[in-house]
């Protein structure tokens, strides 16, 4: 089923897709789904997109699907975005990183002239925080001192393993990724500005006030917010 309703806000979200557009594309499952369905679009209508990938995984699945891909340093403000999220509330807030390309799709979303989130309903939340941590993308050597910091500020966190690898995972930047959990985050935006100002900070997965617009998939339906 949730296949299905990521299906469902992907197809809604297609609406936004124009001729000639510069495309930021996000990482992960729902983002695969998308990219897939842009593709088809793409090649049916001979849109002659550009995308502009948010990591190695967005990179190829891009070209798999026949998508010319570019770079911020060719168009360094896109015309749209489209991502995905691991939590959005109703303020459009959201926590992001769960598949590590956290500060690259931070980067295309902030550049982009307009953002699109798709989710399924399984992410949409009351408050941020409350099921799931905040992922912080941190320099190798701080990661450590940055956990004490973290956990002195009420955040029960660990460096994040590797999946089918020995040892801690590792960013398309080089860097580790810490998953810390706040609870329930009742002010995300000072959350997200309290823990960039630490050192050895890259991005924190917290990201206030960058979408615009959000396609929910229900099994009602699929709900837009802002509604």
């Amino acid at each position: 089923m949730s296949g299905e309703l990521k299906a469902a806000a992907c197809r809604a979200a297609m609406r936004h897709v124009r001729p000639g557009q510069v495309v930021g594309l996000g990482s992960g499952s729902t983002m695969a789904i998308f990219t897939a369905m842009l593709g088809q679009e793409s090649k049916s209508r001979r849109l002659e997109l550009k995308v502009v990938p948010s990591s190695y995984e967005a990179y190829y699945l891009a070209l798999e699907n026949g998508l010319q891909v570019a770079s911020l340093d060719e168009f360094p403000s896109p015309d749209i975005a489209f991502d995905g999220a691991d939590q959005i509330n109703r303020k459009l807030d959201m926590i992001k990183g769960g598949g590590g390309a956290l500060t690259r799709e931070k980067i295309i979303d902030a550049a982009s002239k307009f953002v699109v989130v798709v989710v399924d309903e399984s992410k949409l939340v009351e408050r941020l925080g409350e099921g799931f941590p905040v992922p912080i993308e941190v320099v190798p050597m701080a990661a450590k001192a940055l956990l004490k910091r973290v956990g002195e500020m009420g955040g029960r966190g660990r460096i994040r393993a590797g999946g089918g690898k020995v040892g801690p995972a590792v960013t398309d930047n080089g860097n580790f990724i810490l998953d810390v959990d706040f609870g329930a985050v009742s002010e995300p935006a000072k959350l997200e500005k309290d823990l960039k100002l630490l050192p050895g900070v890259v991005e924190v997965g917290i990201f206030c006030g960058i979408a615009d617009l959000a396609y929910v998939g229900c099994r009602e339906g699929v709900k837009e917010l802002p509604a």
